[in-house]
């Protein structure tokens, strides 16, 4: 693979406020590129057309996002529970009890490495023979990446060795290292780096001959000449699944490039695309995101997204992606979000040791997060009061 010291420098994050947009970005962007990419999924670029035109906003008349979406929250309250001691025994036990474990109903709304890995862990294996299915390769994993990247800013490298934990329980191969370029290209790009070496960050992390990096580079390569020369770069003509990670991750690499990093145009390059049109979508969107901040999220786009409607992860239900941005980077102030609603296995208040002094408050079924600007170190139990102050050493 290539060597990281190949990568331009990456600049530091400038302050924590600065990094909190990023992180908005990113997460937002992803959960925006899945709603815009969603009725456009499996279709080719002249059924796009014939359909809508060239898709330049919303087509669906309550546009929501799809397993991409909730599978990154998932992501993103594993990693923000564990961070950088997450193992994959975390991972599998967090998918046996948000998942395949509870009892209510059909699994819905997954692509089939999701459905081959809940398989095997309902057999009772453990990972990474969990992951030994017909569809390790999937896009599955690059879906759910962008936190990684997010958690690990400026640190490609730690947010491709964290994604590769999580996809331990559900990919192999390719689609370990589609994740990977997913997360290390977020990490570049939230430290401020330009798309050129935010594509650099993502090649540095997967080894040189692997289907994804050949795809990668010809995507790139052929970027300058808009999405048509991408998508003929990488797509596998007649070939019927478009859950490929490389395929994918080339394509939502070649519209980020293509589109030189500008949010708008990236993301709707990816959709226009069609094959997995949500996910393309959902990563260039999370990489432009990264690269640009929230602010160039257009409004009318982001004021579609709400709370995850658990259409395919009914744990995820009433999660939002911003939500998880607040748990994984620190605020301005060294304040995670206030009110950020959290699952069963993140309970209680969360504070760094040593932090300045100050007060939070907790209410009942909620909780604030409160830790300082290097990051989570102590989790305290939620007593549950209706209004708790507590100076912190």
């Amino acid at each position: 693979m290539a060597s990281i010291a190949c990568i331009p420098p990456v600049p530091a994050p400038g302050d924590a406020a600065g990094l909190r947009e990023r992180a908005r970005g990113a997460l937002l962007g992803l959960a925006v590129g899945d709603a815009l990419g969603a009725p456009a999924e499996n279709l080719r670029p002249s059924e796009i057309r014939a359909r809508w035109g060239r898709i330049t906003g919303y087509v669906a008349e309550k546009p929501s996002g799809t397993d991409d979406t909730e599978y990154a929250i998932f992501s993103g309250l594993l990693l923000a529970r564990h961070g950088s001691a997450l193992t994959p025994a975390h991972v599998e036990s967090a998918w046996h009890q948000w998942i395949a474990d509870r009892a209510e109903g059909p699994f819905r709304g997954a692509g089939f490495s999701e459905r081959g890995t809940l398989e095997n862990l309902r057999r009772g294996l453990a990972a990474p023979i969990s992951a030994q299915h017909r569809h390790a390769w999937s896009d599955g994993l690059a879906m759910r990446a962008a936190p990684f990247g997010v958690f690990a800013a400026g640190r490609p490298a730690e947010a491709a060795r964290l994604v590769a934990i999580d996809g331990s329980v559900s990919h192999d191969g390719e689609g370990i290292y589609g994740g990977q370029a997913v997360a290390a290209g977020v990490a570049a790009a939230m430290a401020g780096a330009p798309p050129s070496a935010v594509v650099a960050a993502a090649l540095a992390v997967v080894p040189d001959d692997s289907w994804t990096a050949r795809s990668l580079r010809r995507a790139v390569t052929v970027a300058h000449r808009g999405e048509r020369a991408v998508r003929s770069a990488v797509v596998i003509g007649g070939y019927p699944w478009t859950d490929l990670a490389p395929e994918a991750v080339a394509l939502a690499f070649g519209a980020y490039a293509a589109a030189d990093g500008d949010f708008r145009e990236a993301v709707l390059t990816a959709v226009n695309m069609g094959r997995d049109a949500d996910t393309t979508a959902a990563v260039a969107g999370a990489l432009a995101g990264a690269t640009q901040g929230v602010r160039a999220v257009p409004p009318d786009w982001a004021a579609a997204i709400g709370p995850a409607r658990g259409t395919c992860l009914p744990a995820m239900a009433g999660h939002h992606v911003l939500d998880v941005a607040e748990l994984l980077v620190p605020g301005e102030g060294g304040k995670w979000g206030a009110d950020v609603v959290v699952p069963d296995y993140l309970p209680g208040v969360v504070r760094e040791l040593g932090a300045a002094p100050r007060h939070t408050t907790l209410r009942p079924g909620r909780t604030t997060l409160v830790a300082g600007a290097n990051g989570v170190s102590e989790v305290l139990p939620n007593p549950g009061a209706d209004v708790v102050s507590e100076v912190l050493p």
